[in-house]
This record gives C-alpha cells, sequence and structure tokens, in this order.
C-alpha cells in the first residue's frame, strides 16, 4: 500500500514679504537673524536626525517582518515533509507499514511533534475533524466551512484565515490512498505573538531614538551656539566701527572656517584702515598744497598796486601758481585713475623703437645732457602712452635735480621674462631714510623747501608701474647718484594686465 502526498499548489483566500527695518530695531533684527541661523541649523540637524530614526525603525520593522514570514513558510513546509517522510516509514505499534491507517499515522506523528510557537496542527479523517496539536491558539476545525474545503481539496493549499487569535497561515495537504482521498494534515501559524514582539522591540527603538534626538538636539543647541559666537563677535565689532575708528580686531582661534572667517575680517579691517589713513593724509597733504597756492595768489591780488611793471610781475607769478594747480588737478587724476581697471591700454611694442623714442622726447628737460645708454631686443606688452609718461616723469625728474655738469642716461633691456627701463644720472643722490618717502604722494627727498615740483611725479610713476603688475627699483646713495628702474612683466600672461 502507497500513501501520495499531492503537491499541486491553488491559491486560497481565505510665503512673505520684505520690509524696511526701522534704525531702532537694527540691533534686534541682527540678533534675530543669528538666532534664526541658529534655529535653522539646529531644524535640519533634527529634521536629519528624526528622518534616519524614523528610516532606521521602518527598516528595522521590515526586515524583523520578513524574517517572520521566512520562518513561517520554512515550519509549515518542514512540518508537512516530516508527515511525509512519516508516512513513507512503518507503524511503530504494529511494526507494519501505515498503508490506509490515516489515523493511526496522525496519532503517531502528533505524539512524536511538538508544534513551535504559534504553530497548530489540524488533522481530518475521511472528511471530518480528527485530531489537532495540544492547545492551539484557536481550533480552525470548529469552522464547517474550512473542514468543507480542506475535505474537498485535490492539492495542497497556502492561504490566510481570520481567526479570534489573529491572522492564521497555513499549508493544507490532502493524504490519498490511491485514488481515494483518506485524509487532510493542516499546520498553522497563528503569528500574532510574534508580531507583536516586533511591533514592541520597534516602539522601544523608536523610543529610545527619541530620548537620543531630544538629547542630541539640546547638544546640538549649545553646539551651535558655539560656533556661531564668534559670527556674533564679527557683527558686534562691525556695529562698533566707524570711519574714524577701526582699530578694533577680532582674536583668531582654532584653524577652522569661523576662524579663517575672522583672519578675513582682520585682513579686510587692515585695508580699510590703511586706505582710510591714505585717504586722511592724501585729503590733509592735497589740501595743505591748494591752500598754499590759494594764498599766494590771492595774498599777491591784493597787494597789487597800479603800477604796469608791478602788475605784470604779480599776474606772471599768479599764472605760475595756476598752472601749478593745474599739474595738481591732472596729478591727482592720474592717481585716481590708476586705480581703475581701464587705466592701461596695452598693446605689443618694440622695446628698441620705444626706448629711442623715449631718449628723444627726455632731451627736451636737459639739452645736451642726457644719452642713450643701451637698449633691449624684443617686444613688451604694455600700455605706451603711461610708459612714456612714466619715463619723462623720471627724466624731468633727473633734470631737475642734477646740475648742468651731471650726465642722464635713459636704457632698457629684457631680463629673465622682465622689460627694465632706467634713468640714471650722476646728480647728488639721494639719503636711504628718503628712499621710501620719496614715492609717497607729496613726498619730496632733500630740500623740502622748495616748491618747483607737484610731489607727485613718482607716486604716479609708481602707480603706473603697478598698474602693470610690476614695481619700481631705486639705487641711489647721496653723493653718489640716482638710478630709477621701471620693471613689468613683458608677456600679457605674465601682467594679466586687463
Amino acid at each position: 500500500m502507497t500513501m501520495t502526498m499531492v503537491t499541486t499548489t491553488t491559491d486560497g483566500s481565505g510665503s512673505s514679504s520684505g520690509s524696511r527695518v526701522p534704525e531702532t530695531h537694527r540691533a534686534g533684527g541682527l540678533r534675530r537673524t543669528l538666532l534664526s541661523a541658529r534655529a535653522r541649523i539646529l531644524g535640519w540637524y533634527v529634521l536629519l536626525l528624526a528622518g534616519s530614526s524614523f528610516v532606521s525603525a521602518l527598516a528595522v520593522h521590515q526586515v524583523l517582518d520578513s524574517r517572520l514570514d521566512r520562518e513561517i513558510e520554512a515550519g509549515l513546509v518542514q512540518e508537512t515533509q516530516e508527515l511525509q517522510g512519516l508516512a513513507g516509514g512503518r507503524n511503530p505499534a504494529t511494526g507494519q507499514p501505515f498503508g490506509d491507517d490515516v489515523a493511526a499515522l496522525f496519532d503517531t506523528f502528533l505524539r512524536r511533534n511538538i508544534p513551535g510557537e504559534g504553530e497548530a496542527l489540524f488533522t481530518m479523517v475521511d472528511g471530518r475533524p480528527y485530531r489537532t496539536s495540544p492547545k492551539p491558539p484557536h481550533n480552525l476545525l470548529d469552522d464547517p466551512a474550512l473542514v468543507a474545503r480542506w475535505s474537498a481539496l485535490a492539492g495542497s493549499e497556502r492561504a490566510e484565515v481570520a481567526s479570534p487569535a489573529g491572522e492564521a497561515r497555513y499549508l493544507a495537504v490532502p493524504l490519498a490512498f490511491g485514488e481515494r482521498q483518506l485524509g487532510t494534515f493542516v499546520v498553522a501559524n497563528f503569528p500574532a505573538n510574534e508580531q507583536e514582539e516586533i511591533r514592541t522591540g520597534v516602539w522601544v527603538v523608536g523610543t529610545v531614538s527619541g530620548g537620543v534626538l531630544v538629547a542630541a538636539s539640546i547638544l546640538a543647541w549649545l553646539a551651535a551656539g558655539r560656533v556661531l559666537g564668534p559670527l556674533r563677535l564679527v557683527t558686534s565689532t562691525a556695529r562698533h566701527i566707524t570711519d574714524t575708528d577701526i582699530s578694533q580686531r577680532l582674536t583668531v582661534r582654532g584653524s577652522d572656517e569661523i576662524a579663517e572667517l575672522t583672519a578675513t575680517f582682520n585682513a579686510m579691517l587692515d585695508r580699510l584702515e590703511a586706505s582710510f589713513a591714505g585717504q586722511r593724509a592724501f585729503l590733509h597733504d592735497a589740501g595743505h598744497e591748494l591752500r598754499t597756492s590759494i594764498t599766494i595768489v590771492k595774498g599777491h591780488l591784493e597787494l597789487m598796486g597800479d603800477d604796469p611793471d608791478d602788475q605784470r610781475e604779480t599776474l606772471a607769478l599768479v599764472n605760475d601758481e595756476l598752472d601749478r594747480m593745474t599739474r595738481y588737478v591732472r596729478d591727482l587724476l592720474v592717481l585716481a585713475a590708476a586705480e581703475q581697471p581701464d587705466f592701461l591700454n596695452p598693446e605689443p611694442i618694440d622695446l628698441k623703437e620705444l626706448t629711442e623714442t623715449l631718449v628723444a622726447k627726455a632731451r627736451a628737460f636737459a639739452p645736451g645732457r642726457i644719452s642713450l645708454e643701451t637698449t633691449g631686443a624684443g617686444v613688451v606688452v604694455a600700455d605706451r602712452d603711461r610708459l612714456t609718461q612714466a619715463m619723462m616723469n623720471l627724466a624731468h625728474n633727473a633734470a631737475h635735480h642734477t646740475g648742468e655738469s651731471d650726465q642722464i642716461r635713459l636704457g632698457s633691456g629684457l631680463v629673465d621674462g622682465d622689460a627694465r627701463f632706467w634713468v640714471a644720472d650722476t646728480g647728488p643722490g639721494i639719503p636711504l631714510d628718503d628712499h621710501t618717502r620719496v614715492f609717497e604722494r607729496f613726498g619730496r627727498g632733500g630740500d623740502t623747501a622748495r616748491r618747483d615740483g607737484t610731489g607727485l611725479g613718482l607716486a604716479i610713476v609708481a602707480a603706473i608701474a603697478r598698474a602693470h603688475r610690476g614695481r619700481v627699483e631705486l639705487t641711489s646713495r647721496a653723493g653718489e647718484g640716482t638710478t630709477f628702474t621701471i620693471v613689468i612683466p613683458a608677456a600679457p600672461e605674465q601682467a594679466h594686465i586687463p
């Protein structure tokens, strides 16, 4: 006698607007801005942490649910496989094969098998309920509809059914001898307890995560306050800075982005302080120079008499002072323009041709005393007019401060990618202490009482050199002559001239 377990599976069912902030509320507005930044940092931090915790809880729930499903399915299959294995053996009570004695098969199986948690075994013989495993969560054989359904099975069936003990997942397998169905074996699992344990575990994870979120939010709020502390200090310092007092500086601590911001802020204050100091000195010196000329003009006009000779002498002096004031204004405009990006109009220039032209023009300042020393060979990219202006200032300065017996030499050359233009003289030289001061606005070396220059010539030369991304070198000692050299990059990629 052979018993067959049918393996065919069938499906069963069981928005805002801006407004102008009043002056009296600016301080409060700045504080609110910092607080808002702090709140935004904390908000993003809490949102990220809460989102991570929520996703983690969902993932844990999903993983545990999937694991429970696999365990239930494995348990259902294992029980049916064990029953199939026992059906192929012998009845321990008689020592004979079970044959068509399905009741003995079920009795033996139920005695030997201990169902797992939430698991229950149900048997039917000849279409009627037979025995169940001890203390099932709910006896599914009490449902006549299920009993009738299982009695009529032609193949195994997996399905879910509702019960007072919760949802039950079962695998029902009919047992046949030949073509006659003898009984039905049903293994069911009631996962309500395991599912409740999963929910409890996820709730514990969520609770712990919530506590961690609260603690982390408090720490993050404090940390954000410490991080934004230097910014509040920057704001406070900036609020107390005026155009008459920008001496305050911030203490740089650490090497992070805040420290870099603090150092940059201090560097900005250094530049502003230097700029304001330069402006004040410029206004003081320019005002002094112009007031002197105006005083001279006004005084001579007031004292001018009716004598024609005296009038001619006075008008000549007045015209000379007015011409000097015109040169002041012109030179001041040049210095102001030197700060603008369109100050230069660079073009390729033949160095030899430019040098010869410069010497020809400079000879008008000191006929017979100016000569060409040497010329460079090559091309330089620069502003011809501005270089000419700078060299003429140097030549005029040399002619003005040397005697009739002194010689002045002009020259040029290309050295290591730099174009060099120089004016050298054999005059009295410049003391070392004056080397820096002569390039300052209204700065003069030697006899500062002389008023035959504007004091801006060398400042203009230095400004033109800087505009070419170059410099002016001064070599001089008292009694040993003077050499001024303009050094600029010869190639445009080196000069970065706009």
